[in-house]
This record gives structure tokens, sequence and C-alpha cells, in this order.
């Protein structure tokens, strides 16, 4: 059972499921990641967002596969509630109690979204999965799980991201040898337009003073560093932005 008071929203990238493929969920990385929330668990109340990365994007698909965004936007909901079933069922196996709730109705698999039976369940010592994003097209996971942060009075959200461990001046993934943040403020984050969350997400946790907390998912204990406290990945809050090495000259 977690401390009484602290409480984490987790922001699982859903691209890190399919493991070392490109597509769909890897049952032993699954499995990783459930024993880590397990033992995060232990020292905080944990809620939970998924991306669907794994299966589709939906600000992505509809030039691809000839959908409008909004069309789009909803296939990507419902591909984060096959992933919120697939990691519920992986927590159960670990021996923990789980609740999915869904902003999109399906209440044959998940309960509908309820920020007050939320936190009874969380004060319960379960663990709570938000499935569906916000429930409307045009808005990411990243921002759903900003809101769901704030609607439970989380006290960190937690972004595990796929193999990127912090954020950096640029995309690691595209340009080699960026410095990486140590600090980041909000307003910071949203003046170099950075590619670590979308706006609405970084917006909604400065007007609510949350700290964010960017890390690698698959790193040694990641989660459990992440929900400690430890330093790990960039933290973005209302503070000097740092380097955690000095920029090139």
């Amino acid at each position: 059972m977690a401390e009484s008071g602290k409480r984490t929203l987790l922001k699982i990238s859903g691209e890190a499921l399919a493991g070392e493929e490109r597509f769909g969920i890897d049952a032993p990385t699954l499995r990783k990641v459930a024993a880590q929330i397990k033992a995060a668990h232990a020292i905080s109340q944990i809620g939970i967002v998924i991306g669907a990365g794994n299966i589709l994007r939906g600000s992505g698909i509809g030039s691809e596969e000839g959908m409008d965004r909004t069309t789009a936007d909803y296939a990507g909901m419902l591909a984060t509630i096959i992933n919120s079933l697939a990691l519920q069922s992986a927590l159960e196996a670990a021996g923990l109690d789980v609740c999915v709730q869904s902003a999109i109705p399906v209440q044959e698999i998940a309960e509908p979204f309820s920020s007050r039976r939320a936190l009874e369940h969380l004060g319960k010592g379960d663990i709570v999965i938000f499935a569906g994003g916000t429930g409307n097209p045009y808005f990411t996971t990243d921002t759903a799980a900003a809101l769901r942060a704030v609607e439970i009075g989380a006290g960190l959200l937690a972004m595990g991201k796929n193999r990127v461990d912090g954020v950096y001046d640029g995309n690691p993934r595209k340009t080699a040898g960026l410095p990486r943040f140590d600090t980041l403020n909000y307003m910071d984050a949203l003046k170099r337009r950075l590619e670590v969350m979308d706006s609405a997400a970084v917006t909604l946790c400065m007007a609510h003073n949350l700290p964010i907390v960017v890390f690698d998912l698959m790193a040694p204990d990641g989660i459990v560093r992440a929900v400690r406290g430890d330093k790990i990945g960039t933290l973005i809050a209302d503070m000097p932005t740092a380097y955690a090495d000095a920029p090139p000259a």
C-alpha cells in the first residue's frame, strides 16, 4: 500500500510497449513495466495513461491511411483501450488490484471515467488506468495525462518515454550530440517548442504548478526512481532551466 498523501500520474509511451518490434505489444516488455509499476506502487498511489503509438498514431494516420483527423483520433483512443486492458492483465498477474476507466463508454470492459470514483479506487490501494484519452478528438494522450493528473490531485506527472532519457535541445533521434536539460521551466519548454509533450499539456501543468519528470521508461528502475523523486531524466517545473551537461560552444 502506498504512503498516504503521495500520488503520481504515470504516462506510458505506447511505442515502448512494442519492445524491439515496431508494432503491437511485446509480452516480456509488458511484464517488465508491470514489475516496475508494482515496485513504484509501494511508495505512491498510481494512476496511469498509456499512449497508442505501438498500434497507431491518431494524428499521423489521417494522411497515411486516408482517414480524416477526427476519425483517426477516435481510432487512436480505441487503441489506448487495448493497451490499457493488456496492462491491466499484466498488473493483475503481478498481484495488484486494478481498475480501468474509459473516457469512451465501453461498459463491458471498463468503468466510465469519474474522478470521484478514481479517487475512491486510489484510496483503497487500487491502480487506476485511464483509457480513451480525453474522449475528444484533437487532444493527445499527453494532454489526457496532464488532465487526469490534475483531476486526481497528483503531485507528479511522470512521463515514461521510449528510449529517450530526458528533454534535449532538439530532437536527439535526428541530431546527435544535442545537450540534455537537467531542469527546464514551463515557459522555456513552451517557447522552445521542444518535442517532449504538446503545449496544451505543458500549459495545463504550469497552470496547476504540477511538476513533470521526463525519463526513459525502460531505464533500470526508471519508474521507481521517478516516483521516488530521484534525479533522473529532466524535471520540468517552476525553476531555472539548466543543462545536465554544458551545451556545446
